[in-house]
């Protein structure tokens, strides 16, 4: 082996060494979640991999019975949900931040199982961990309600066919159980609804409605 101080030495640091940052990385920080109080809902998103289209009567029934599982908990609620082609809204009101963190887990287990089994496949459902918004104002809990039940309409799926256009209320979110809608409406023949828990805050309960009624009609704006 040569010991010529001029050849070339091998390993250690190097300038511009390793895997380069591709920026395509989109799922939500590994970090502590902030502290949650049980008067604050939370707006939660939830991206799905693997499974091309979530409105459909099958996936529907699915997610239906896997909500029915979190009915009658007193630490935690599913208010509203609603069901988008790759994603789900919904808002929740937890005890704290550690209860939410563990029924959020639940909530993406079961699910997974679920869709999974119905789909006969295996691997990842939920392609990134899901997204919390904590709504503190009355102003932002109105907006929160019309994006999660009209979130249809801001994607324009209420468009899609001519059952969607005749269609007040998307038939793939909680909307027939809230009752801070504009007009009244009679349940569809053979429909089951969403089952999802009454809210005890007071800003999903009353707050609110300082801000007036939610059209059905109504195309929310971005929330952030």
């Amino acid at each position: 082996m040569s010991t010529d101080a001029t050849t070339e030495r091998r390993g250690g640091k190097r300038p511009n060494a390793g895997r380069k940052k591709t920026g395509t990385c989109r799922d939500t920080p590994h970090r502590a979640r902030p502290p949650l109080s049980s008067r604050h809902p939370v707006h939660v998103t939830q991206r799905i991999s693997g499974i091309y289209e979530l409105r459909r009567g099958v996936i529907y029934r699915v997610l239906r019975g896997v909500l029915a599982h979190y009915l009658g908990l007193d630490d935690f609620r599913i208010v509203h949900f609603s069901i988008q082609k790759n994603h789900l809204h919904m808002l929740v009101e937890a005890a704290d931040q550690h209860v939410l963190s563990r029924r959020m887990q639940s909530f993406a287990i079961r699910a997974a199982r679920a869709l999974n089994g119905q789909q006969r496949r295996i691997g990842k459902v939920f392609a990134y961990r899901y997204h919390a918004s904590q709504i503190k104002t009355a102003r932002y809990a109105r907006h929160a309600l019309a994006y999660v039940l009209n979130n249809w309409r801001r994607h324009r799926l209420d468009w899609e066919h001519a059952a969607a256009r005749a269609a007040k209320l998307d038939p793939y979110a909680s909307g027939p159980s809230f009752d801070g809608w504009t007009m009244s409406f009679a349940p569809a023949k053979n429909y089951i609804p969403l089952p999802v828990s009454a809210p005890s805050t007071w800003l999903l309960r009353v707050g609110w409605r300082r801000y007036g009624p939610i059209d059905p009609f109504e195309v929310p704006g971005p929330l952030w």
